[in-house]
């Protein structure tokens, strides 16, 4: 990457000005908006801010992402939390001539970050340039789990235009085929066709109900456990909470419910992406859509600030072991000493080509029911997975 300054445009004077004349203890007066490459390549562990002001892939959704400024203001006049997480705002990816300019210099700022080990944070503009976010990972050469808020799964076909209702088809068959599993969160049966259901099982991904989300939102945090991106099409919270977005339906996560979702990612070790996306500033009402963005950012930041980095695949010496016996099985739990948080083996066989971990993580609630006789679901979904 080089300087920042070709590629970006820095935070407006006006925001600046904004921002210093909030209290002391708001976000506004310690974030990071005069920061050079120098600087980050300087520092360790920083959240890093980006706009992408691109909607010429988004659809049914013009106008996406192309006035941030809003969003930046309810974000800055929070109060930061307990935190010793540094965070900065780099402005906005100057948009290109082509689509596929601005994915490049997408790929390219995400890539930079990652290798200094920052986590970006991503606001759109179109969802598609999760895909972007995706080829990022390229250069780190590894598998990448792939999580999704959104009410459709985003497939089509591969020969047609690519836009936000259909990438996905994108990141799976497009080579380097890096995307280890994929994960949709809050799809609403209603706005997928059943041939794309049957689509997703039989490639092994997951897929969670919005009523089994609403229902138990703990099921969450195992997923986001061990994802390395999450992307969010604002579209998947209710209309009542988050208006500004054209595709947006009475039904779908409360704003109380997706902050949660974020609060998850945050704390997940391995997560090193965060999109949000399909924010369009004209069909904002009272601002709505802006604050709580805002507050999905706040409690991201707070859950990075609170990660355990706790890796029970290597060490196991701060866990606790349970054993329960399902008729002639035996199988295994963990806990940690640490943060409370629940995983399970599985065994797998020995010339497994993947062999990315045998521990998944799990809830307290997988335990619970196999102490009733009864192997839990998520055990099954990744001992196909496995082999």
């Amino acid at each position: 990457m080089n300087k920042l300054n070709n590629f970006l445009q820095a935070v407006d004077t006006s925001l600046v000005s904004y921002a210093q004349s909030l209290p002391e203890g708001s976000i506004g007066r310690m974030i990071g908006l005069d920061v050079d490459e120098n600087d980050l390549e300087a520092w360790q562990d920083v959240i890093v801010i980006f706009g992408v002001p691109e909607d010429r892939n988004a659809r049914n959704n013009s106008g996406t992402g192309k006035d941030l400024t809003q969003v930046r203001k309810e974000f800055y006049r929070l109060f930061v939390g307990n935190w010793n997480t540094q965070v900065v705002d780099l402005g906005n990816i100057i948009v290109g001539e082509t689509l596929a300019d601005t994915e490049l210099v997408v790929k390219e700022l995400i890539s930079f970050l990652l290798r200094l080990k920052h986590i970006p944070v991503v606001l759109g503009g179109s969802q598609a340039l999760t895909y972007a976010t995706y080829r990022s990972y390229d250069v780190l050469e590894k598998k990448v789990n792939l999580s999704v808020v959104d009410s459709r799964f985003d497939l089509g076909m591969l020969d047609k235009h690519i836009d936000s209702q259909s990438y996905l088809t994108q990141i799976i068959m497009e080579k380097p085929t890096n995307l280890f599993n994929f994960t949709n969160i809050a799809y609403q049966t209603f706005l997928n066709s059943q041939e794309e259901i049957n689509l997703l099982d039989t490639l092994l991904f997951d897929a969670y109900r919005l009523g089994s989300i609403k229902n138990e939102i703990e099921l969450v945090e195992p997923i986001l456990r061990e994802t390395d991106i999450l992307s969010i099409d604002i579209g998947a919270v209710r209309q009542e909470d988050a208006p500004a977005n054209n595709n947006t339906l009475i039904s779908g996560l409360d704003a109380d419910t997706i902050c949660k979702i974020t609060r998850y990612a945050g704390l997940s070790d391995y997560l090193s992406v965060l999109g949000i996306y399909e924010y369009n500033a004209e069909k904002d009402i009272n601002h709505r859509t802006a604050q709580l963005i805002a507050q999905m950012i706040w409690y991201f930041v707070e859950g990075v600030n609170y990660r355990s980095y706790e890796f029970p695949s290597i060490d196991l010496e701060n866990f606790k072991k349970y054993i329960v016996l399902i008729d002639e099985d035996t199988f295994q739990f963990y806990k940690s000493d640490k943060s409370g948080r629940w995983w399970m083996e599985i065994n797998i066989k020995e010339n497994n080509k993947t062999k990315r971990r045998t521990l998944i993580p799990c809830t307290y609630q997988d335990y619970l029911s196999a102490n009733r006789q009864e192997i839990p679901e998520r055990w099954y979904l990744n001992r196909r997975k496995l082999g």
